[in-house]
């Protein structure tokens, strides 16, 4: 039902030129996403179902069987809700939030790894009292192996872990944040 409302005057709905614009839009994301890695793709937050037709259209190198599949994929796309959409476009932006937040977070451990292997003990004291849920042995035990590599002049493999450790105890303190967060909001 288009047109104005007999009433106020507004109109019901959206222009057709609207709908294809927004039709348009979402064809071009779904363009951007099947041109991407599938390390990249695996860190946006797909749904499932539309993750496997998105690797259909990868799969297709067919000029034009490519061209219908990107069709069919815009259509399933549409099918899914704004927000979902949105949060793939503030995923792929490199200015976007979810972007924001990564740098940070990786400055963040970068910072904890200097501290850690300048200060030692005091330095992980203060990174226990901040994050609880740390392996306290691990963490010695990379701290102990890396500074053993630095002075062997061996290869960084505990300073890479050590990186790999604590972003993924920083991670997993903002998800749990965000969680709580979410619990208090009524």
């Amino acid at each position: 039902m288009r047109g104005n409302d007999p009433e106020t005057g507004e109109f019901l709905g959206p222009s057709r030129s609207e709908q294809r614009r927004e039709a348009l839009d979402i064809r071009s994301l779904g363009e951007k996403l099947v041109a991407l890695a599938p390390a990249h793709l695996a860190r946006l937050p797909i749904p499932e179902d539309l993750l496997e037709h998105i690797h259909d259209t990868q799969r297709i190198t067919s000029h034009i069987a490519h061209k219908r599949q990107l069709q069919f994929l815009a259509k399933q796309m549409r099918r899914e809700s704004d927000e979902t959409l949105d949060a793939i476009r503030d995923a792929m932006e490199v200015g976007g939030d979810a972007a924001k937040r990564e740098t940070a977070i990786l400055h963040k451990v970068e910072g904890w790894r200097l501290r850690l292997l300048e200060e030692g003990d005091s330095a992980l004291a203060d990174l226990l009292t901040e994050f609880p849920a740390a392996d306290r042995q691990r963490l010695r035990q990379l701290l102990r192996n890396a500074g053993e590599e630095k002075a062997k002049n061996k290869p960084p493999h505990a300073f890479r872990e050590l990186f790999r450790e604590l972003r993924e105890l920083l991670v997993q303190a903002e998800v749990d944040d965000e969680d709580d967060a979410d619990d208090e909001t009524p």
